[in-house]
């Protein structure tokens, strides 16, 4: 199996444990179910924010530990105060050394949108997302038929969730667009794979939809690039979050990060 398929396979078996502890009434009962939700769509487009989506992101399959040391208020609240438009939080326990907790953690320190990043399978994670306080679920096209990831984001939507769609090659693209979907993020890293090439942004960037917001995630290190994906491809954000992850103070690495965009 490749690192997708171990991942998948893992996750439906999580899935089913879950269902076994916490049911969905006791999901719609939790507090932050109730939570209005903060529109990743609207941050994306306010010019102020330059549409970075910070990550925080303790270890990947591709990197193994990449920060466990820091806490997730900090850092996220670092990323706020830098310039994020939104955050991103890992929530995989096995790959990637993420939790609902740390999602929370977060969520109860921070007024701004937050994806809930984790491999989605199942309308239950759906349900989890909305009840630790998630605005946007992410849906990926490699891991899901055209008819689940359709059918996943009517769900998703009717609990107010946005939905980023997130797809690396054309054929995902145009067989699994919906009209459920609000933003397409490209994703420079093959996930069977590993190997990142920004290359994939630039070269889906004229098929994506002109009615879809649509960022770029993975590999970008770099300001001179997103200004480049910004200014010639027309990306409307950007997923960072290994890099920063890297520093030691990932708030003032965006901090400085964004100061180079502006310079740029």
């Amino acid at each position: 199996m490749n690192a997708l398929e171990k991942i998948v396979a893992r996750k439906f078996k999580e899935v089913a444990e879950r269902k076994n502890i916490t049911s969905n009434k006791d999901l719609e009962k939790r507090s932050l179910f109730l939570k209005q939700t903060y529109s990743l769509k609207q941050a994306l487009l306010n010019s102020s924010k330059f549409g970075i989506i910070a990550e925080y992101k303790r270890k990947s399959p591709s990197k193994g530990i990449i920060n466990n040391q820091l806490k997730v208020e900090e850092v996220t609240q670092g990323y706020v105060k830098a310039g994020a438009a939104a955050l991103s939080v890992l929530t995989d326990i096995d790959f990637f050394d993420g939790s609902d907790e740390q999602f929370i953690n977060a969520r109860l320190v921070n007024e701004v949108p937050m994806l809930r990043k984790d491999f989605i399978i199942d309308e239950y994670q759906i349900l989890e997302s909305k009840s630790i306080g998630a605005d946007v679920i992410l849906l990926i096209a490699a891991n899901l038929q055209p008819s689940q990831t359709k059918t996943l984001a009517s769900f998703a939507k009717s609990l107010n969730l946005e939905v980023l769609l997130e797809i690396h090659d054309k054929e995902e693209l145009h067989s699994h667009l919906n009209e459920f979907i609000d933003v397409v993020g490209v994703n420079n890293r093959n996930l069977k794979t590993m190997k990142t090439d920004l290359n994939t942004s630039r070269e889906l960037s004229d098929i994506i939809p002109k009615e879809f917001l649509k960022i770029s995630e993975s590999g970008i290190n770099d300001p001179k690039v997103l200004n480049d994906l910004k200014v010639n491809y027309g990306y409307n954000g950007f997923l960072i979050g290994e890099y920063l992850m890297q520093q030691p103070n990932p708030g003032f690495a965006l901090e400085n990060f964004i100061k180079e965009i502006i310079q740029n």
